[in-house]
């Protein structure tokens, strides 16, 4: 009788923490997917209490809560009774989870862990998920040479035979990293290909942070054309829909501000800008980053060198503190041509 009481709070606890996840209440999904891992471990359900920390996890990453999600995913790599591929998958989770912290090397030394584990399993889905993984660690982190390396190589072992969702997202990475190179009309090229992919009918959230990063990517090579301006609009509108972390309300805000900026309105976009630090709890240095750099810059365009030099010596600082030396470089370059 006590283990059937057991079993029916569980039960109603996963199935709470589920329907919190389908509709992005990724805060409570977090919360009830941690009561029904506690419940399964009472229990001795240990395939359950994995099961409900790995959702725990995801549902923290997804809200923006970095550290938590990797503290929590930390213990399932330690548990020591699962298979290669699940401790893969909690490795890859570790991955973006240490990657949105703004802890570049970590991440991607959890990216090389799952390719380890992996590597001669015949699963070309997670062998894909773990190459992604690494791709955009190494891509953030500067080490430009060895991620298009690594992006290469993905290109030449994915089919159209994958899920239609991890296809796009291996041409949505393989694109940033083009970007970042410089290789514009290859990071055209395939964040291209992702879009036709992708289905907003589908999974209207990974449609939406696919816009919302593609416009990102385009309007940091100055790409500022009508495409950039629709993938604003499409990862706004998709978000007012379906809600999103306050991460993705800050990128979005940083994309309209860069829009403004390309645009000529340097005004606007330093409004905006400035709006991001009022608001922001505990952004990321990348974030953080990105928004003094692009403030130096408008400070600059608007005759301000004080203001200028301020925010681009902190978008410096910020960078080095999230393992990005290319962006700190550029950050430098900026200075020099202020100083």
């Amino acid at each position: 009788m006590q283990q059937n009481a057991v079993s029916s709070s569980y039960a109603a606890a996963e199935l709470r923490a589920r329907e919190d996840w389908a509709g992005h209440d990724f805060d409570e999904a977090a919360r009830s997917a941690s009561r029904a891992a506690l419940i399964a471990l009472s229990d001795g359900n240990t395939g359950a209490w994995r099961n409900m920390t790995f959702l725990q996890a995801e549902c923290l990453l997804a809200a923006g809560e970095f550290e938590a999600s990797a503290k929590i995913a930390g213990a399932l790599v330690e548990s020591v009774s699962t298979t290669p591929q699940f401790q893969a998958h909690a490795h890859i989770l570790r991955a973006k989870a240490w990657q949105g912290a703004g802890l570049l090397d970590i991440a991607a030394a959890e990216a090389r862990a799952a390719i380890k584990l992996v590597r001669d399993e015949a699963d070309t889905e997670l062998n894909a998920t773990a190459g992604l993984a690494l791709i955009s660690a190494l891509g953030d982190s500067g080490k430009l040479e060895e991620a298009w390396a690594e992006s290469l190589n993905l290109a030449n072992a994915i089919s159209a035979e994958i899920d239609e969702q991890l296809l796009g997202k291996a041409y949505w990475v393989i694109g940033n990293v083009a970007f970042l190179c410089g290789k514009v009309r290859e990071g055209l090229y395939y964040h291209e290909l992702a879009a036709v992919t992708f289905s907003p009918t589908r999974n209207l959230d990974v449609w939406a942070k696919f816009n919302k990063a593609s416009a990102a990517m385009r309007l940091a090579a100055d790409v500022s054309d009508a495409d950039t301006l629709r993938c604003i609009e499409r990862a706004e509108l998709a978000t007012d829909v379906i809600g999103g972390s306050a991460n993705d309300y800050l990128l979005l805000k940083l994309n309209r501000a860069h829009w403004n900026f390309l645009a000529g309105d340097h005004a606007a976009a330093v409004a905006l800008l400035e709006d991001i630090f009022v608001e922001a709890e505990k952004p990321s240095p990348q974030i953080l980053g990105e928004v003094g750099l692009l403030l130096g810059r408008a400070a600059a365009a608007m005759g301000n060198r004080e203001a200028a030099h301020q925010h681009l010596l902190k978008a410096v600082e910020h960078f080095e503190a999230s393992g990005a030396p290319q962006r700190a470089d550029q950050a430098r370059e900026y200075l020099a041509n202020e100083a």
